[in-house]
């Protein structure tokens, strides 16, 4: 995330006339935080996310990288589970194997596609 991620895709814009809007939710885990700890941020995340997803109702989702896109994979699959895509893009960096968000959507079959 972060505002200079949100101007690349405000900058990018969106296709036929659709419109396109960044939503932030809060970081399931900081770098360097404790796995006990990170089980209630990525449960006050996964609600931001639920909110967010049943708010606005994506027929998209593209993400990438760390678990922070875990908790909005979830919330896609409860509140478009039909009508909504996912697609994960794995980074560039991961050239023999998936990350753990990677393979935790890929084993849960949460996102539709994995790049």
């Amino acid at each position: 995330g972060g505002a200079a991620s949100e101007g690349k895709g405000e900058g990018a814009g969106a296709s036929g006339g659709a419109a396109m809007r960044v939503l932030t939710i809060p970081r399931s885990r900081e770098v360097g935080q404790s796995y006990v700890t990170s089980v209630f941020t990525t449960l006050y995340s996964l609600l931001a996310a639920m909110r967010s997803v049943a708010r606005e109702r994506p027929s998209l989702l593209l993400c990438n990288g760390p678990g922070t896109c875990l908790p909005v994979c979830v919330a896609m699959r409860l509140f478009t589970p039909f009508s909504g895509k996912v697609v994960f893009v794995e980074s560039i960096c991961r050239t023999t194997s998936l990350s753990l968000t990677g393979k935790i959507l890929y084993h849960l079959r949460l996102a539709d596609t994995l790049f």
